[in-house]
Order: C-alpha cells, then sequence, then structure tokens
C-alpha cells in the first residue's frame, strides 16, 4: 500500500514527506474521476433499499454501500485498517488473516473519522457533477431510440463499473482527508505551547488560524487546476496533446469540477479533521504532562 513504506519511515510526521503522499494522493483522484466520468450518474446505486436483490440477502443499504462492504471486508482481512491512516467507510469488519505490522504511535488516541460526510458529499454533490457529460450523452443516444421523458436520463446500468470506480475514489478522498491528522500532530510537535492554551480552553477558530496556510491552499488549487487540464486533454496517437478550444466543455473530465471538488469540500473537511484532532490532542493526558508540552519551545 501506499502508506505503509511511508509509516516505518523515520520521520514519518516531516510534513515535506506528508506533502510528497498528498501530491500523489491528487493524482489518484484525478484519475479516478476521469474514469468516473465515463458513466452516466447511476442514482439508483446511491439509494438504500433500491435493490431487491440486496434486500434479499438482508442488506438493506445501498449498492455502493453493499460494494464498500464487500471489498472492505477483503481488505480488513488482507489488514489494510491496521495501518494508522486507512478508515473504512464500512463497521464491523473482520480481523485481520496476517498479523498486523508493527507501526509506531504517530498519532494520540482519538476516534476522528470524516468518512460519513465524505460519502455524503461525494454521492450528492460531485457524482452528479463529475458524470453530467456522460448523462447527456446518454440521454441523447435514449432520445434517438424513442426513449423520453424522465427515462431518458441517467441511468446506463454500469452498476458493477461505476461502484467500483466510487470505491476508489472514495478511499482516497478519505486518505487525504485523514491526512490532516498527521499534520496537525506534527504541527502541534513542533510547538506545543501554541496549541495547548487553544485546547484546554476550546478556540477551534484559533487551532485552525495555527494550521491554515493561504498561499499553500492558493498554490495546491493551482497545480490541481493543472493538472486536471492536462489530463482531461486526448491524445494523438504519437502521444501528442490535441489542441481543444473548449476544453472544459468537452474534456474527459471537468476541470472546474475537480478544483470545486478540494476548494468546497476536501480542503474544508481536511481542516475540520485538523481541529476536531487537535482539540482532543490532550485527552488522557496528566496536568504534568500537559504542563511538560507547555514548557517545549
Amino acid at each position: 500500500m501506499l502508506s505503509q513504506n511511508f509509516m516505518l519511515e523515520k520521520d514519518p510526521l516531516s510534513l515535506e514527506r506528508i506533502r510528497q503522499i498528498l501530491v500523489r494522493l491528487e493524482d489518484t483522484i484525478i484519475f479516478d474521476l476521469i474514469e468516473r466520468a465515463q458513466f452516466a450518474h447511476n442514482p439508483r446505486i446511491y439509494i438504500r433499499g433500491s435493490f431487491e436483490e440486496l434486500r434479499d440477502m438482508g442488506f438493506d443499504g445501498s449498492w455502493l454501500e453493499w460494494f464498500l462492504k464487500e471489498i472492505e471486508t477483503f481488505h480488513a482481512r488482507a489488514r489494510r485498517y491496521t495501518s494508522p491512516d486507512e478508515y473504512p467507510f464500512t463497521s464491523n469488519l473482520p480481523d485481520p488473516v496476517l498479523l498486523p505490522l508493527a507501526f509506531p504511535k504517530i498519532l494520540h488516541p482519538n476516534t476522528v473519522n470524516a468518512n460519513p460526510s465524505i460519502l455524503s458529499f461525494y454521492t450528492r454533490s460531485i457524482v452528479p457533477r463529475i458524470s453530467r457529460r456522460a448523462t447527456l450523452a446518454l440521454a441523447a443516444i435514449k432520445r434517438s431510440n424513442g426513449i423520453i421523458g424522465d427515462e431518458e436520463y441517467e441511468d446506463d446500468g454500469n452498476y458493477g463499473s461505476a461502484a467500483t470506480i466510487d470505491v476508489e475514489v472514495l478511499q482516497a478522498i478519505s486518505k487525504r482527508v485523514h491526512y490532516g491528522k498527521f499534520v496537525s500532530e506534527s504541527k502541534f510537535s513542533a510547538n506545543p505551547s501554541a496549541f495547548v492554551p487553544h485546547i484546554l480552553n476550546p478556540n477551534p477558530a484559533a487551532l485552525e488560524a495555527l494550521i491554515t496556510k493561504p498561499e499553500v491552499e492558493r498554490k495546491l488549487l493551482q497545480r490541481l487546476r493543472k493538472k486536471a487540464a492536462t489530463y482531461a486533454q486526448e491524445f494523438s496517437s504519437d502521444g501528442d496533446a490535441i489542441p481543444n478550444p473548449h476544453l472544459n466543455g468537452s474534456a474527459k473530465i471537468d476541470v472546474d469540477g475537480v478544483v470545486e471538488l478540494y476548494e468546497s469540500y476536501i480542503i474544508p473537511l481536511t481542516k475540520e479533521v485538523e481541529v476536531d484532532y487537535l482539540l482532543h490532542r490532550l485527552d488522557g493526558l496528566s496536568q504534568e504532562e500537559i504542563d511538560a508540552l507547555m514548557a517545549q519551545s
């Protein structure tokens, strides 16, 4: 897995090493979204109880939730979720078949988990936008075959293919958002006395100010737009990009949609994770331990 070697590095809280992970995750998320954009919206797969076949099996969740459960069950047996940067969307998973790797204790014990929010914004906001081009193309084909009205939109029947990619996107976004904990721990460890007063007297706004770097966020969004625009191009057989003056309208991915995913969802949710983690950073510590932290420069 991407993260395990990183977790076993000598300095896993190095902000530069964390940044390298986050930059690679940008590529993963963009490419997965390009794959998802091939298929129509298929809203049925996100509605709980909409598949009789699953209800007959005793499962009352959505098609995507069933996919997550089945895939994450296998991943749990392969000890994926013993890594401190992996967060499943499914509860009550089985124990690993293999013994867990001996990861160092990097994070303070916590229960911060943003996956319910990630699943909600992805299925309700991101999928409809990313899949819009395929959905409209599908509607045109259906109209040419005499199918009109509500039946012409949204559903291409590729439930398995769409959900498979959805799982990959969700897992990558989850990893990216929860890496906020490592960012918070790194900054806290570097200067605990700056954070402790705002934790003891809970001040989320002050904690967010300590971890927020507007210039870093601006450069991230610039880099993301350039990457998405590059990856969204069509290429000729000899590898040259095919000029397209209307890139965002007919490209493989909605570039603005990718940027909005980060700007409106991933970055704000990551900050929430970072602040929530910090608010619980002193849980279980004695007064002597807190005093020792305050004494650190």
